[in-house]
């Protein structure tokens, strides 16, 4: 009996440590859910974000006809560097849904400001890529500082991407037009000439650099990629410059073929107060051209 007794108390003992244990356990160990990667916008569309890091949050918007994956080279200095960075890839392009529908720059805004605001982000940087910089602008032009605290615009395609009579800067309509009918038509061809400019010339990016890019783009809807060339044919951003009061950093490569260089001069010249940085050695991809310098500028800019 005694032994017996021995026993029953030992495994109560035992039993009642454990449960100590346990509830030490639940205390001290934080309780983490996993973040979205996808953000529905409206019904039946939804977008695939990149969404990591704890910090100031710094919003990336990619250029046509990418996703947020292009940011890859960046995503780990901004994490480490205690920023909480979300990209958003637009409807229509990567993992995102590609619904049939509008794909103009207000409603890839109306999109961008839904999933700013479902995740409850308030100062954030805004950064955009080529046409993901226009669309940025269109953001932060309709923002008035109530979400957005900073403007980051890398080789952006604005104030225009073509040109007009009083704007005799960059592609002529046409060169557009062209595009639109070869997307049409061959779109494999279209986005291997699209490479062949992409960047300072076509030995800067190495091939498996460049063939990781090519996959991200083909998986783009033929359709959202003909709409938005439409957009980016016929959008005039110059009023938005004007309408912008945050500060402004420009990043634009000297050597870009595709956004030229007097697009960042005329950003310059329209958004009060904003910097200019060249950066000499780059083409349309200097986020990967010149990653290093690129990154820092950027967290230069975001941390003031």
């Amino acid at each position: 009996m005694k032994g017996g007794k021995l026993v029953i108390i030992s495994k109560t003992i035992n039993g009642q440590m454990q449960k100590t244990m346990n509830t030490l356990v639940e205390q001290t160990t934080p309780v983490t859910i996993a973040r979205a990667e996808y953000i529905e916008v409206e019904p039946n569309v939804r977008l695939h974000i990149t969404d990591a890091g704890e910090g100031r949050p710094i919003v990336l918007i990619p250029g046509w006809p990418l996703s947020d994956e292009m940011y890859e080279y960046q995503y780990n200095d901004l994490i480490n560097n205690k920023f909480r960075v979300i990209g958003i890839t637009l409807r229509g392009f990567g993992k995102s849904d590609k619904p049939y529908g509008r794909y103009d720059y207000d409603t890839h805004a109306a999109d961008i400001r839904k999933i700013i605001n479902q995740l409850k982000i308030e100062n954030a940087v805004l950064g955009g890529f080529s046409m993901g910089g226009a669309i940025a602008i269109r953001v932060a032009s309709n923002d008035k500082g109530s979400l957005i605290s900073k403007l980051a615009l890398f080789g952006a395609a604005a104030p225009i991407w073509t040109q007009r009579q009083d704007f005799p800067y960059n592609l002529p309509t046409k060169a557009v037009d062209d595009l639109i009918k070869l997307n049409n038509r061959d779109r494999p061809k279209l986005l291997s000439d699209f490479r062949k400019i992409f960047s300072a010339d076509e030995s800067t990016l190495n091939e498996g650099i460049a063939g990781w890019l090519n996959g991200i783009n083909i998986s783009s809807s033929s359709y959202a990629m003909a709409q938005c060339l439409v957009a980016l044919r016929d959008t005039d951003l110059r009023n938005d410059l004007a309408e912008i009061k945050i500060p402004t950093l420009i990043m634009h490569g000297k050597k870009d073929k595709i956004c030229s260089f007097d697009l960042a001069e005329q950003m310059k010249a329209g958004i009060t107060g904003s910097h200019l940085i060249a950066f000499e050695e780059s083409g349309h991809s200097l986020f990967l051209e010149e990653t290093q310098k690129f990154n820092e500028e950027l967290i230069k800019f975001a941390a003031k």
